[in-house]
């Protein structure tokens, strides 16, 4: 959370930047939007005429300021004024609580257009938090058929096998993850592609030792610090490593096709919803139980 001279935030903030919503104004120059229109907020706010604006790469913007984070209103409200460009209205077969998820999902389904991910590619995804779980289903959504899941926690490894029950679940306290991956994948050589979703360093060098010659290793999860990279392997082994950052602000009508037919259901990360006055208590308290028995809570403000 921090200040934002674009857009004249300033702490406190209401938090909140994965969302949805009924429209109950608009402004008298809105077209995209109607009062009733059931709608995901996109949270990017960012200039439309600086450089990466004039080229329709909003999310690149030096200013780029996200609702719920610097802004000042957020998802944890009764009410949300954003502007015209934030708001999708969602199709019939998307529910409100799918609406909510598009954000993320968002985060995922561009993570693996990065990779490349195509039908038939083997993907190791690390870490089993709620990007990382909905990272399997958007490598499943586009085409991957065999997919690795790393993480410390077994009680996600576990929820992770309820969503999608053929994914492999490796837990490095454990298991080589390296070696079981080329055990485990054609030839022996490792997964065409690898995401990390935890930021750490550890989980970054098991992403690079298990992906094969000439794959691709995309960074999701965001470090805290700098992690140590293995650049010897990463030469030695062809590799590409690339960043993720969010998504681009024109995916919404995609992801949300993806999440309303089936072919990514999102929904299947909700662990628990929760009203607003339970959102300390129930919200923010279960996410960070060691226990990690809580993936997505969904807060219902109605």
């Amino acid at each position: 959370i921090r200040d934002s001279p674009y857009t004249g935030a300033k702490a406190p903030q209401i938090l909140g930047h994965e969302y949805g919503g009924t429209v109950v104004a608009v402004g008298s120059s809105v077209t995209n939007v109607a009062v009733g229109d059931r709608v995901s907020v996109q949270p990017m706010v960012s200039p439309r005429d600086d450089y990466f604006g004039q080229r329709g790469l909003y999310q690149l913007s030096e200013s780029l300021a996200i609702i719920g984070l610097a802004w000042p209103w957020g998802g944890m409200a009764e009410y949300s004024l954003v502007n015209d460009y934030n708001v999708f209205r969602v199709p019939d077969n998307v529910s409100d609580e799918q609406a909510a998820l598009i954000e993320p999902t968002a985060v995922t389904v561009y993570a693996a257009e990065r990779g490349g991910v195509k039908p038939g590619d083997s993907v190791l995804v690390t870490g089993a938090g709620p990007i990382g779980q909905l990272q399997v289903l958007a490598a499943r959504a586009a085409g991957a058929t065999r997919i690795f899941l790393s993480d410390t926690n077994d009680n996600r490894l576990a929820m992770a096998r309820q969503i999608l029950p053929d994914v492999i679940t490796l837990n490095p306290r454990s298991d080589k993850v390296p070696e079981a991956i080329r055990d485990q994948t054609d030839g022996g050589v490792g997964v065409d592609v690898a995401l990390e979703c935890v930021g750490a360093e550890a989980a970054l060098g098991t992403c690079i030792e298990a992906v094969r010659r000439q794959g691709v290793v995309v960074q999701v999860g965001l470090h805290v610090g700098k992690p140590a990279v293995d650049g010897f392997t990463i030469t030695f082994k062809d590799i590409d490593v690339r960043g993720s950052w969010c998504y681009t602000t024109l995916m919404w009508p995609r992801v949300a096709a993806l999440i309303g037919g089936g072919l990514l259901p999102a929904e299947k990360v909700v662990t628990r919803r929760i009203r607003l006055d339970e959102v300390v208590e129930n919200g923010f308290e279960a996410l960070l139980s060691p226990a990690g028995t809580e993936l997505k809570i969904l807060i219902d403000l109605q």
